[in-house]
């Protein structure tokens, strides 16, 4: 009578399941960083912040340090 291999087949099965595993994990982390790469941030969102603040210390180089700023 001829026995199965079982451990050796249920080893390849745990093998080919881990393979997968982290196959679909290395595709969610590509598609994640891909989505990552292509947000834009929103009109006025960061942007009106930062320009602002370039305005600010625009303002404060251009002045003289006799030159009272006006209030």
């Amino acid at each position: 009578m001829a026995r199965t291999k079982f451990t050796f087949e249920k080893r390849q099965r745990e093998l080919a399941k881990k393979q997968k595993k982290e196959e679909k994990a290395a595709r969610r982390a590509e598609a994640k960083q891909g989505k990552d790469d292509t947000e834009q941030p929103l009109d006025g969102e960061d942007q009106g912040v930062n320009d602002g603040d370039a305005d600010l210390q625009t303002a404060e180089v251009e002045t003289d340090p006799g030159d009272e700023a006006p209030r």
